[in-house]
């Protein structure tokens, strides 16, 4: 026994263990595909069923009853679920692109999905954002809420393409949002900059799904030198993706010229003592509370090194005191932040 105790067994350990592991997820994925195969030709079968047999709502009902006096150790054929296969089927019959994502994920992120979304876009933004990111169902749900889709949607103000290879620039635009989701914290009234940087470093997790795909976190207040002066960084990322490193800079006001000075200079200084021989340029990201579209972009013109400007939503819920002293949530086009100012 003692001869095979060593980093030669350890080695081998892990290798087995990272196999079971892989066969795992793989099993998962294609019983998870089974199951919405399953899904979704039961509610192509009730709705023709339906038409051919002029048959009415009851037959789910009946359907389902019958389903578990059959299946009893077999979780899945209540009367709402066979409702949802119904309408999982009609949603998605006409549509060859979604039904191919759709397996991809667990049957309650796809309810969710549905049930919440109508248009065929921001479906296929949540579907695929899910699957890349590996969202729970909670996290889901919150995107939807604080309509993630729309956000993306947004034009987006940075200089990749002048700074940036011409195969890393789709690449970064696709990877950094135009306007970001910080409601996760819950901060209902303005703040200094370093308790936001705080509040984002306990919930580093929630605020890394906010990122994107594929952002591992360095660390915060990273210290830059040159020559007997030291610098900080606020938050400083990696995108496995991107293979660069990413520099978030916090502003709790509105956006000024200066920060994107001050951000390229950051940048020289992580490409020149951080970034590795094969990694990418290092990027920028200038979350601030609010910005003129017209400022960024001229600001943006002298700075050389990649950098994206984007605003935060702290929060979209109204506070109590301000219930029924203001418009409603359709009429409101500014956050709740801009009517305390």
């Amino acid at each position: 026994m003692k001869n095979i105790i060593g980093k030669e067994y350890i080695r081998f350990l892990n290798e087995i263990k990272s196999r079971i592991i892989s066969a795992r997820i793989k099993a998962v994925r294609s019983v998870n595909k089974e199951l919405i195969k399953l899904y979704w030709d039961i509610g192509r079968s009730i709705i023709e069923r339906q038409e051919k047999y002029k048959w009415g709502d009851a037959v789910v009902e009946k359907l389902a009853n019958d389903l578990k006096e059959d299946f009893k150790s077999t979780f899945g054929f209540s009367v709402q679920n066979l409702w949802y296969m119904r309408q999982f089927y009609l949603e998605y019959k006409d549509d060859a692109i979604l039904q191919q994502l759709v397996g991809e994920l667990p049957w309650g992120h796809n309810i969710l999905i549905f049930s919440q979304v109508k248009n065929k876009k921001e479906r296929a933004y949540y579907l695929k954002a899910s699957v890349e990111m590996g969202w729970s169902r909670n996290v889901l749900l919150n995107q939807i809420k604080a309509g993630a889709y729309q956000m993306s949607q947004k034009q987006k103000q940075h200089n990749f393409e002048r700074a940036l290879p011409v195969h890393l620039t789709e690449q970064t635009q696709e990877a950094i949002k135009s306007v970001y989701n910080l409601d996760f914290l819950d901060i209902k009234k303005p703040v200094i900059e370093r308790e936001l940087e705080r509040r984002l470093i306990e919930k580093i997790k929630r605020f890394m799904l906010e990122l994107g795909k594929g952002f591992s976190f360095i660390g915060n207040q990273h210290r830059l030198t040159l020559g007997n002066n030291e610098y900080f960084v606020d938050l400083l990322f990696f995108n496995r993706v991107l293979k660069c490193l990413v520099a978030i800079e916090l502003k709790t006001g509105k956006f000024e010229p200066e920060y994107a000075g001050k951000m390229d200079f950051y940048l020289n200084l992580l490409d020149e003592q951080v970034r590795l021989k094969d990694e990418n340029p290092s990027i920028g990201i200038i979350l601030c509370a609010d910005k003129d579209n017209i400022v960024v972009e001229y600001a943006l013109r002298s700075v050389k090194k990649p950098v994206g400007v984007a605003e935060y939503y702290l929060t979209n819920k109204l506070p109590k005191y301000l219930i029924g002293k203001l418009p409603d949530a359709n009429a409101l086009k500014l956050p709740i932040r801009e009517e305390l100012k």
